[in-house]
C-alpha cells in the first residue's frame, strides 16, 4: 500500500511539474538608476526611463511647454534596472526555466545574479534565455544595463569609412522616430518596454505555430497548420496534439520537431475587408498532451481570405491593386505611426479607438510606415475584428542602412521573429522592405552632400541589395507560410519627381506641401496606388492647449505653440496655402478652425481625383492617421484622439457610393463612383441650382437611367457652366447633387458643388440654432445655408465641419453630455 500511495504521490509531482506555467516579472517591484549615481529610484515595467524621470519628479513632461530641449540629455547617459524576485523550490523542479524579455530598448547587458546572462542590440525582436542553471531558490536579483543608443550608434558609424545620411539612427536597430522626424519630438528611449515573465516547462514546448490556406472553396476550406515543437529528448512514448478537436499522435525526437495537421471547414465565411462583408474570425487552440498533462497551448484566431498583388502591365504602364477573395478592392485608407512617443504608454482601448475610427471613416487598409515599430498584438487584433487590411513596412526609414554580417544577421533574426508573430493574422496584406530607402538613395543627393566617392555610392547599393533583395525576401520564403509571402521592396518603388511614378508601382505624391504646388495639380498628378500624400493642419482646439502646463496662451506666435510644429517652414507653408482658399483668420480660434478646413479641403481634392481615375487608380492611403504627441501635423486624429476635420471628411469621401464632379474647360463632369459589392440597376442623377439664401435657380438631370455595377465607375452626361448657371454670379449660387435609386425610391449619394474658392464665396450669415433632445443628442438648424458647420465642445460629435442646406436641420449623437455646445461657420471665419 505504500507503495502504492509514494507511486501516486511521485506521479501527481511529475505531471504537476509537466504542466506548463509561467511567472510575468513585469509585475515584481522594479528600481533605475543612472550608472554613473547610486540612487536607486522606482521604475515601470513596461517603460521607458523618460516615463521613469517623469514618475520621479526629475524631469519636466517632455510634451509640454518647450520642456523636449531640456530631456537630451537622457539619451547620452547609460541607466541601470534592477528587480529582486524569489524563486520556490517547486519551480526549480521544472526542467526548463526560460527568463523571456518581449522587448528591450536597446543595447542592454542582462546580468542574473550577478552573472552575465545575454547582450542585446535591437529593440524589435525577442529575447528569450535560458536560466534554470541561473536561478536559485529563494531571492534572485535581475539587471539589465542600457547603454546609450546614440553614443553606441555613433560609434558603429566611425567604423564605416563614409559618412552615412542620419547617423546614428541608421546604425541602430530601434524606432527610427525616437531620432525625430517633421511630426515628432527627439526623445531617444531605453528601457524594458515589453512584458518580461519567467516560463517553465517540461519536456516539449511549442515555439511557434502558423497555417497555410490550400484551398478555398464556398463548401470547404483545406487548412494545414504547422507547429514547430521543441523536444527535451527522443521520447519513447508518443505525443498527442490537439487542434480543436482533431489530434494527432507523434514521436518527438530530441531538437525542434515540424508537425502538421491538416485541418477543414465546412461552409466556410471569409473575412472579408471593411466595405465588402464582415471579417469572419475562428478560434483554435493548439495543445501538446502527454496522457493528461498539458505540456504547451496556444491560442490563434485566423480568418479565411485570399489575397493576390496584382500587377499587369497595360497601355498606360503597369497596374497596382489587391485582390481579395477573388474581387479586386479598391484600398481606402492612411498611414500609420506610433501613437506615442513613450510606446508602453499605448493602451489597448487606444489602439481599439484608433482602428474603430478607421471602420467609421470607411477605411480598408492602413500602412505601417516604416520608421516606428512592429505595433502590439492588440494593434493586429484590432485590424482583424474591424475588417482592416495592413500594409506592413519593416522598420527602416529615409536613410542608409549598413549591411555588415552582425547587421544581416540581426535584421534576419527581427524579421523572423515579426514573421512569427504577425503573420497569422488575417489583416495582412502586405510586407513592404523601407519607407523611401530606394528614393533617398536616387533622389535626395546625399552622395553629393557628403561627397562620396563612386565607390561609396556603389557600396551603398551593394548594402541596399544585401538587405531588401536579399535577406528580408529570403526570410519571408524562410518562415512565412505561402500564402503570407507578398513582397514589397520599397515604398515608394519610384520617386515622386519621375513620371514612372505615376504609371506604375506605389506613389508618394509630395509636390504639394513639399513641392509647394497648389491643391488642384492632384487631379493631373495620379498614380495607380497612392500610398502617401498629404497636408498639415492644427490640432483640436483641446489637443492644443494640452501643449500648456499652466494657463493656455493661445496665440500663433507663442513660443510653446511654435515648438509643437516640427516642420522647419511648416507655419509659413500653411500660411502660403491658406491665402489661396480663404481669408486668414487674426483670431486663434478661427485661425485653428480655418487650418483644418484648408488640411481638409486638400485631401479631399486628392481623394476624389484618385477615385475618379478609377479603375487606372486602386488606392489612396494619405498621410497620417495619428499622432505621437500634440503637434500641428498631417494627422486625421490628433495625439488626444479627436478628429480633426480631415477626418470628417475622410468619412465623407471615402463611402462605398460617391458623387464627384469635375470642372474643366467651362465643363462639369458628374463620376459615380461604387466600390460595393452591390449592383444598383437603375440609377438617376439630377441636381438643384441654389443660391445660398435658399432660393432654387433651376434643376438639371442626367438624359435616363444607368446601371451601377458593382465595384464601378459612372460618368453620367457632362453640362458647360454656361448651361448650368448662365449669367448668375458665380460666388452667390452652388449645385447640390443627388444620386437616386429608383428601383427603391432612395437617395444612394449626394454632395454640394460650389464653383469658387471658400474665400470667394458670398455667404449670408446663418442663424444656427441648437435643440437638445436628449443628454447626447442634439439637432442643429439653419435660415440659409451654413457652410462648414464647427460644434466646439469636449465631446465627439458624429458629424462636424460639415455644410447645412438652406432651412434643414442635422440630429448630431455626442459621445458624452456636455452643456455649452458653441458653433461656428465659414461666415464667422470670414467676418
Amino acid at each position: 500500500m505504500k507503495k502504492i500511495l509514494l507511486f501516486t504521490f511521485f506521479f501527481t509531482q511529475i505531471l504537476i511539474n509537466a504542466q506548463f506555467s509561467e511567472r510575468n516579472l513585469s509585475l515584481e517591484k522594479w528600481n533605475f538608476k543612472n550608472a554613473k549615481e547610486n540612487n536607486w529610484l522606482t521604475a515601470s515595467v513596461p517603460g521607458t526611463v523618460h516615463l521613469d524621470l517623469m514618475k520621479n519628479n526629475i524631469i519636466p513632461d517632455p510634451f509640454k511647454d518647450e520642456n523636449e530641449k531640456k530631456v537630451q540629455w537622457i539619451e547620452n547617459e547609460n541607466w541601470d534596472y534592477q528587480t529582486q524576485f524569489t524563486v520556490s523550490g517547486k519551480e526549480l523542479e521544472n526542467q526548463n526555466i526560460d527568463l523571456v524579455f518581449e522587448g528591450l530598448d536597446t543595447f542592454s547587458d542582462i546580468y542574473l545574479n550577478g552573472k552575465l546572462i545575454q547582450t542585446t542590440d535591437n529593440m524589435f525582436r525577442k529575447w528569450t534565455v535560458p536560466v534554470k542553471n541561473y536561478l536559485k531558490k529563494g531571492e534572485n536579483i535581475l539587471q539589465v544595463k542600457f547603454r546609450s543608443a546614440v553614443k553606441t550608434g555613433n560609434e558603429l558609424a566611425a567604423k564605416v569609412p563614409f559618412t552615412m545620411p542620419e547617423s546614428p539612427r541608421s546604425f541602430v536597430r530601434k524606432a527610427q522616430y525616437q531620432f525625430g522626424w517633421d511630426w515628432g519630438p527627439r526623445l531617444v528611449t531605453a528601457g524594458i518596454w515589453k512584458n518580461v515573465k519567467l516560463e517553465f516547462w517540461n519536456h516539449a514546448k511549442i515555439n511557434n505555430v502558423q497555417y497555410e490556406t490550400l484551398d478555398l472553396g464556398e463548401k470547404q476550406a483545406v487548412l494545414v497548420w504547422k507547429a514547430k515543437i521543441f523536444s527535451e529528448s527522443n521520447e519513447q512514448n508518443k505525443t498527442i496534439i490537439f487542434l480543436n478537436e482533431k489530434s494527432v499522435s507523434v514521436l518527438l525526437k530530441k531538437g525542434i520537431n515540424f508537425i502538421e495537421i491538416p485541418y477543414k471547414i465546412f461552409n466556410p465565411e471569409l473575412w472579408q475587408p471593411n466595405g465588402m462583408g464582415k471579417p469572419k474570425l475562428y478560434d483554435f487552440e493548439i495543445s501538446v498532451k502527454r496522457g493528461i498533462d498539458i505540456l504547451d497551448k496556444k491560442t490563434e484566431r485566423i480568418g479565411l481570405r485570399t489575397i493576390e498583388l496584382v500587377q499587369g502591365k497595360d497601355e498606360k504602364g503597369k497596374s497596382f491593386y489587391f485582390k481579395v477573395n477573388g474581387k479586386p478592392m479598391y484600398a481606402k485608407g492612411t498611414n500609420w505611426i506610433p501613437g506615442d512617443s513613450f510606446s508602453p504608454r499605448m493602451s489597448k482601448e487606444k489602439y481599439q479607438k484608433l482602428i474603430k475610427d478607421c471602420k467609421e471613416a470607411n477605411m480598408n487598409m492602413i500602412r505601417v510606415w516604416g520608421g516606428g515599430i512592429y505595433e502590439d498584438d492588440e494593434f493586429y487584433k484590432a485590424c482583424d475584428e474591424n475588417g482592416i487590411l495592413v500594409w506592413e513596412d519593416f522598420m527602416f526609414a529615409g536613410s542608409f542602412y549598413p549591411a555588415d554580417e552582425k547587421f544581416q544577421k540581426n535584421v534576419e533574426l527581427e524579421v523572423r521573429d515579426q514573421i512569427e508573430r504577425i503573420q497569422n493574422h488575417p489583416s495582412l496584406a502586405l510586407w513592404c522592405g523601407n519607407n523611401e530607402i530606394d528614393e533617398a538613395i536616387v533622389n535626395w543627393g546625399y552622395q553629393k552632400q557628403f561627397k562620396y566617392s563612386k565607390e561609396d555610392s556603389l557600396q551603398v547599393w551593394k548594402d541596399y541589395k544585401t538587405i531588401f533583395h536579399g535577406i528580408i525576401p529570403n526570410t519571408i520564403q524562410k518562415y512565412a507560410s505561402r500564402d503570407k509571402q507578398i513582397y514589397w521592396e520599397s515604398s515608394p518603388s519610384i520617386g515622386w519627381g519621375h513620371k514612372e511614378s505615376l504609371t506604375e508601382g506605389d506613389s508618394h505624391y509630395w509636390g504639394v506641401w513639399w513641392g509647394e504646388q497648389p491643391f488642384e495639380i492632384y487631379n493631373e498628378k495620379v498614380p495607380r496606388f497612392a500610398s502617401e500624400y498629404g497636408f498639415q493642419g492644427m490640432p483640436t482646439l483641446e489637443t492644443t492647449k494640452s501643449m500648456f502646463s499652466g494657463k493656455p496662451e493661445l496665440n500663433l506666435q507663442n513660443g510653446i505653440i511654435k515648438a509643437h510644429e516640427k516642420h522647419s517652414r511648416g507655419w509659413e507653408i500653411i500660411e502660403n496655402y491658406m491665402k489661396r482658399d480663404y481669408n486668414i483668420p487674426k483670431d486663434f480660434v478661427k485661425y485653428n478652425y480655418i487650418s483644418q478646413l484648408l488640411q481638409a479641403r486638400g485631401m479631399q481634392i486628392a481623394i476624389e481625383a484618385h477615385r475618379r481615375a478609377k479603375p487606372y487608380n486602386m488606392g489612396t492611403l494619405y498621410w497620417q492617421l495619428n499622432d505621437c504627441w500634440p503637434v500641428v501635423s498631417w494627422s486625421s486624429i490628433d495625439y488626444l484622439g479627436n478628429w480633426k476635420a480631415l477626418h470628417y471628411q475622410v468619412k465623407r469621401s471615402f463611402e462605398n457610393q460617391v458623387i464627384l464632379p469635375q470642372e474643366k474647360d467651362e465643363i462639369l463632369d458628374f463620376y459615380v463612383i461604387n466600390d460595393g459589392l452591390k449592383t444598383f440597376e437603375n440609377v438617376s442623377l439630377d441636381f438643384d441650382i441654389l443660391k445660398f439664401s435658399g432660393e432654387k435657380k433651376g434643376s438639371g438631370a442626367a438624359a435616363e437611367t444607368r446601371i451601377l455595377e458593382s465595384n464601378g465607375v459612372l460618368n453620367f452626361d457632362s453640362f458647360s457652366l454656361e448651361e448650368i448657371i448662365g449669367n448668375a454670379d458665380r460666388n452667390e449660387i452652388f449645385l447640390h447633387i443627388m444620386l437616386r435609386d429608383e428601383k427603391n425610391e432612395k437617395v444612394i449619394a449626394e454632395t454640394n458643388y460650389f464653383f469658387a474658392r471658400p474665400k470667394d464665396l458670398k455667404l449670408p450669415k446663418p442663424n444656427l440654432t441648437i435643440r437638445k433632445i436628449s443628454p447626447t443628442e442634439i439637432e442643429i438648424f439653419t435660415d440659409v445655408f451654413a457652410k462648414d458647420v464647427y460644434l466646439i465642445g469636449d465631446t465627439h460629435f458624429s458629424d462636424n465641419f460639415f455644410d447645412l442646406l438652406p432651412k434643414t436641420s442635422k440630429k448630431i449623437i455626442l459621445s458624452k453630455p456636455i452643456e455649452g455646445i458653441k458653433v461656428m461657420s465659414l461666415w464667422d471665419a470670414k467676418n
